[in-house]
């Protein structure tokens, strides 16, 4: 699967706003909107994850910087994870 990260989302923006752009492009496996966890309220960036590969390619290309509720959001391959140490505070690559 392919991971995908969509930045620059408004506020209002619904899964089901997203999950309509992306499926255009093929099979959305999995979605997630990042909220804060203190208020519970969107971050303003989500992540989508697409069964193909090829697919997915083509949905980051074709809606990258695309109007979504009238806010040009920005599309890209999602990076590896950074894990927060917390007796440092700092963020570090988890190694498995």
């Amino acid at each position: 699967m392919n991971n995908i990260f969509i930045g620059n989302l408004g506020l209002d923006a619904t899964e089901q706003d997203i999950r309509c752009a992306f499926e255009k492009y093929g099979t959305v496996e999995r979605f997630r909107i990042m909220t804060d966890r203190q208020t519970g309220q969107p971050r303003g960036f989500a992540f989508v994850e697409m069964a193909d590969d090829a697919d997915a390619e083509k949905a980051i290309v074709a809606l990258n910087g695309i109007e979504l509720n009238g806010r040009a959001i920005n599309v890209s391959a999602a990076r590896p994870q950074l894990y927060r140490n917390p007796s440092s505070g700092g963020s570090q690559l988890r190694a498995d």
